[in-house]
């Protein structure tokens, strides 16, 4: 199935293509109007519509894999995390897609780029919170991420929308050891982001959404991405996150997925401490 190209298109007979979103090595975002919502008088009819990258959309099994990406996010509903709405192919085109809500927002990437000494406590903890609330939340309903990282977290006036799991897995079928879509050979990991054990071609863990997420808030605390350590050159507190934190963000940030004990709950719950006073 190939991608739509050229000036925007009307698709499976509704979706009328606004303007580009976003893009990344699997997939393009495009704002969208529906056509058909419209006409029966919905007063919001714009959505988000993904479509398969140039490069996957040559592939046999690209269609599949954006499938896959709609049926890991269809059953989630939560309020950090995008909703999605529906899957269809637009067959005389013979174009895959799915539609979402339309996020309303800027990713914290974009946010990061104005902030090279991190943001102040009090903005970093409500969305280091929410982030690892929708990342437990997905964890409990089974679905894991694996692409956890400033570009795919948007933060608007609602709060942070975490999005775009086109990297991730359902762990009841890797658990079991049912055949699952690999998405490794497209080599889409983000460095200084991607667990040490997914660079190095792992599965897909909760602990390394768990890294991903201590990644971004640690780049949150202080202005620039954790890097590579040595053993022996541990990494030092960002300046922006309270002395409380640390241990339970820095067990987060093992290199070794076997050496970072602490769950996202535990972690959450790090974060959401209060400070602690002599006389109280």
């Amino acid at each position: 199935m190939s991608e739509v190209a050229g000036p925007p298109k009307l698709l499976a007979g509704r979706y009328q293509l606004d303007r580009l979103l976003g893009s990344g090595g699997m997939g393009v975002v495009y704002r969208a109007r529906d056509m058909l919502h419209e006409a029966f008088g919905e007063p919001d009819a714009w959505v988000a519509l993904k479509l398969l990258s140039d490069t996957l959309a040559e592939s046999s099994d690209g269609h599949v894999l954006l499938y896959s990406e709609f049926a890991l996010t269809r059953s989630l509903r939560h309020d950090h995390v995008v909703r999605t709405y529906a899957f269809e192919v637009d067959t005389p085109r013979q174009v895959a897609l799915f539609t979402m809500e339309l996020l309303q927002g800027r990713t914290l990437d974009r946010i990061l780029s104005e902030c090279p000494d991190g943001l102040p406590w009090r903005e970093l903890q409500p969305i280091a919170l929410q982030l690892l609330d929708a990342l437990a939340y997905a964890h409990r309903r089974g679905v894991l991420h694996g692409d956890v990282k400033p570009a795919n977290i948007m933060l608007g006036e609602q709060g942070v929308r975490l999005f775009d799991f086109g990297l991730g897995h359902a762990e009841a079928e890797q658990a079991a050891g049912l055949p699952t879509l690999s998405r490794s050979r497209f080599k889409a990991w983000t460095p200084g982001y991607a667990a040490p054990e997914l660079v190095a071609g792992g599965n897909i863990s909760a602990r390394a959404d768990l890294y991903g997420a201590a990644c971004v808030i640690y780049e949150l605390a202080q202005g620039r991405r954790p890097g590579e350590h040595q053993s022996d050159q541990p990494l030092s507190r960002p300046r922006q996150l309270p002395r409380r934190c640390w241990p339970a963000l820095r067990s987060a940030l093992a290199l070794d997925p076997e050496c970072r004990t602490i769950a996202i709950e535990e972690l959450g719950e790090a974060m959401n401490r209060r400070r602690r006073y002599w006389f109280v």
